[in-house]
């Protein structure tokens, strides 16, 4: 008698069955395939997936920008507190000290938890509304232009860093990356294949960086309002000049009469120059350096321009390859760390030799033409972009990009000031639009132009979103 759980046995075959029937029947349940699951316990692992991928995305746009924000904001502190150590005076100067560096602390906390839930938000709301679409209208129908309306909707995600923030400098980058990708997946179409041929000039971003360069560096020196106010404070730094200084060529060079020719012999006199400067001079070379000549001056100021730049891209080498070679780093860690030295040393000397080189053109135009005026500025400060050339390739679209987002806010901001396109003013967060337009763009890049990336951003893009489904069914 078999076993109540063993059930009737229902042989394949119209034959009688065989003696040991039970066991002819256990061998035969053994061979079949298991019964397929149920659609529901299909479609419950499915949404799981889903869901998945969306914390995960969420949760590693988070540790993306706290870690850039909160590296960036790290070494500016120890910084502050290092030049605070050297300059203080003073233990009450000290205990003031104490003071601001708290609440410099406290705002770098601050920045870092916005940036985190900024880019957190964006990366879970584009993976959210991709489910979300592909769910609803079919992931193959929807396929062409699902990426293109979700990271436009997860644009706003900017907000986050605070509703009275302006990023515009942040979205004209964004926006020329975009434009870099479309340009790409123009230059490979062909119906727009030839007219983005003229993009592929191979040193068209040295081209660029120093048509960048013309605008920032004179925006530096005749209009400095124009610029962000932190990339203001970077070009104050690393143009080593005071203010006074600035402000004695801008006058020259617009052609007014001075107004502080004893400020700037009294700043001299604090650095141990006695200089004695005419009202009449046409060129401004006493007021740029001093007593000291022009070649004298660019060596000096080039070796204290290296100094000054080597802080700046530790982070910018450091942080990257704790997120993009962090599987790289430990199996060869010095083969890594010495790329990132040779890196380091190799920008600070690009940053340090294009700050000298702008101050050695406009001496040496300002010295063949006996003038100084606002075109000779422009065109003293064309010719420092050059300097890109020492940065490896693939880090030179990156900077003229970055430089040309710069230039593009301050040329705008100029013909703001001028009375130009005055309804563009009217525009709240103009930075918001263009950030989503530009997102838009690249997600659908992502998703459908895979190739248009360099493969260490598409590695970063997959690991924060995951491979789209679409290359995944295709793999």
């Amino acid at each position: 008698m078999a076993p109540p759980s063993a059930g009737p046995c229902t042989c394949s075959s119209g034959e009688n069955p065989p003696e040991n029937h039970e066991s002819s029947c256990v061998y035969r349940r053994k061979l079949d395939p298991p019964p397929p699951p149920l659609a529901s316990d299909l479609r419950s692992e499915t949404d799981w997936e889903k869901l998945r991928r969306c914390i995960s995305a969420s949760g590693k746009g988070f540790v993306i920008g706290a870690g850039i924000k909160g590296g960036l904001a790290a070494f500016s502190i120890l910084a502050r507190l290092r030049s605070r150590k050297l300059s203080a005076a003073s233990s009450s100067f000290l205990k003031a000290g104490i003071v601001s560096d708290r609440e410099a602390l406290a705002a770098a906390l601050k920045e870092t938890i916005r940036y985190g839930l900024f880019l957190g938000t964006f990366a879970g709301t584009f993976v959210c509304v991709d489910e979300c679409i592909a769910a609803l209208g079919g992931h193959d129908r929807t396929a062409r232009w699902r990426s293109l309306l979700a990271g436009a909707i997860a644009g706003p995600s900017m907000l986050l860093t605070g509703p009275n923030t302006q990023h515009t400098s942040l979205a004209i980058y964004i926006l020329m990356r975009a434009a870099v990708l479309a340009s790409r997946c123009g230059i490979k179409s062909k119906r727009f294949g030839h007219i983005c041929k003229p993009l592929t000039w191979s040193h068209g971003d040295i081209f660029l960086m120093c048509l960048a360069s013309s605008q920032i560096l004179s925006a530096y020196i005749l209009k400095q309002e124009s610029l962000p106010s932190s990339y203001k404070s970077f070009l104050n730094k690393h143009g080593g000049k005071d203010p006074v200084i600035l402000h004695g060529i801008k006058e020259i060079a617009s052609n007014e009469p001075f107004t502080n020719l004893a400020g700037i012999e009294k700043y001299y006199k604090t650095m141990g120059v006695d200089v004695k400067l005419d009202p009449k001079m046409k060129v401004p070379c006493p007021i740029v350096h001093g007593d000291q000549s022009c070649s004298g001056h660019v060596v000096s100021f080039l070796q204290q321009a290296y100094r000054r730049a080597l802080p700046v891209y530790l982070p910018v080498y450091l942080i990257p390859a704790l997120i993009v070679h962090r599987q790289d780093l430990l199996k060869r860690p010095y083969t890594i760390l010495a790329k990132g030295l040779l890196g380091t040393a190799r920008s600070s000397l690009f940053l340090s030799v294009y700050c000298s080189s702008a101050w050695m053109w406009t001496c040496l135009l300002f010295r063949i033409f006996k003038r100084c005026n606002i075109p000779m500025v422009a065109m003293g400060t064309f010719p420092p972009g050059l300097a890109l050339s020492i940065e490896k390739k693939s880090r030179r679209i990156e900077i003229s990009l970055y430089c040309t987002a710069r230039a593009i806010e301050s040329f705008f901001s100029c013909l703001f000031d001028a009375g130009y396109f005055p309804q563009l003013k009217k525009l709240k967060r103009a930075d918001v639009v263009i950030f989503s337009i530009s997102t838009a763009i690249i997600m659908h890049c992502y998703a459908q132009e895979r190739e248009v990336f360099r493969s260490k951003y598409l590695n970063v893009l997959d690991w924060v979103f995951g491979v789209p489904p679409s290359c995944e069914k295709h793999d």
